[in-house]
């Protein structure tokens, strides 16, 4: 240690030098802190503003304000119900169709795809993620929704008209937009963000947790469902979580095609309005501190519904975390 010391004292630069380090350290740390605290402070001036203009439309309506459908700007009656009935449904038709394909594109990317061909769909999955939203909506509106309209809305009416229980929901005229032909393009949306995801964690499973499962004689099959979506099912949650957040926050691709009618049909063939499509339409338009209110108000549930899903989605994983833990 003493001698240490005496090379340390024969040589100042050295001392400089490790002072200078040390310096560089500590800025570098409060750096990183202010980053971090800017993205509490950015957070925290949303959710103030949100409030803020959404108090005069929350303290005249109150709690009806969610459970009204009506949405008159004229007589300044505003109700959300409509809105929000539209977020969580066409989010729920696009998991429906996201998380299949995209778990599908995974697992043969990973699984069985050759050499030669795993680069080109990865490719093309990557270019779909940065494909502008508005791009899926002028293609939803003038190649989908007619195309819906003519061959696939009038097949699943016939197909579930006598159905009991069904026969509503899939009634109705085919007007080519609506909720369904909006979820369906939020399905393609999510469908690069999930696939990354899942492709990824696949890659993760060690190569002998598959080969000695193969050893054993298992099929493809089995090894997927028994080794590769055990082994990953957090990430798996996370990928699909990921998805959800990007669906129910989508504004433009929605607005060209869902038909942007605030009233809820038993029907998901029929128009209808999410609350980011909502927004986009008619903020422009908005005369008047209640209907700006009011659409402000419909901003903050939007934040509300992304915020508690993804909390939920958080708590999820630290569980399975935990039990995984717990098991090992």
């Amino acid at each position: 240690m003493s001698q240490q010391t005496e090379t340390l004292a024969l040589h100042p630069e050295i001392q400089t030098r490790i002072q200078k380090q040390r310096g560089l350290d500590k800025a570098f740390r409060y750096v990183t802190l202010s980053a971090a605290l800017l993205v509490l402070v950015i957070l925290g001036g949303v959710i103030i503003s949100l409030v803020e203009g959404s108090l005069p439309a929350l303290k005249k309506f109150g709690f009806d304000f969610l459970t009204t459908e009506r949405w008159n700007p004229v007589t300044e009656v505003f109700g959300a119900r409509a809105a929000i009935y539209g977020t969580l449904m066409t989010s729920a038709i696009a998991m429906i169709v996201g998380i299949p394909v995209s778990f599908g594109i995974a697992i043969f990317l990973t699984e069985l795809a050759p050499e030669w061909l795993k680069r080109p769909i990865g490719i093309a999955i990557e270019l779909l993620a940065g494909i502008p939203s508005i791009i899926y909506g002028i293609w939803g509106l003038f190649v989908l929704a007619p195309f819906l309209q003519s061959n696939i809305q009038p097949l699943i009416i016939a197909v579930f008209a006598d159905v009991p229980g069904l026969s509503s929901f899939f009634a109705g005229p085919p007007y080519g937009i609506g909720i369904f032909t909006a979820g369906l393009i939020l399905g393609i949306m999510v469908l690069p963000f999930i696939t990354s995801v899942t492709r990824d964690v696949f890659e993760t499973v060690p190569a002998l947790l598959k080969e000695s499962a193969y050893g054993l004689g298992a099929t493809t099959w089995e090894v997927v469902w028994q080794i590769v979506i055990p082994y990953t099912r957090v990430g798996l949650v996370g990928g699909v979580m990921l998805g959800l957040g990007r669906a129910l926050g989508e504004t433009m691709a929605v607005t060209f095609v869902i038909g942007n009618a605030h009233r809820i049909s038993p029907s998901i063939l029929a128009p209808g309005t999410t609350i980011s499509a909502s927004i986009a339409n008619e903020f422009t338009e908005a005369v008047g501190e209640i209907y700006t209110s009011a659409l402000v108000a419909l901003g903050l549930l939007l934040f509300v519904i992304t915020f508690t899903v993804l909390a939920m989605a958080k708590v999820m994983l630290i569980r399975m975390q935990r039990s995984a833990g717990t098991r090992t």
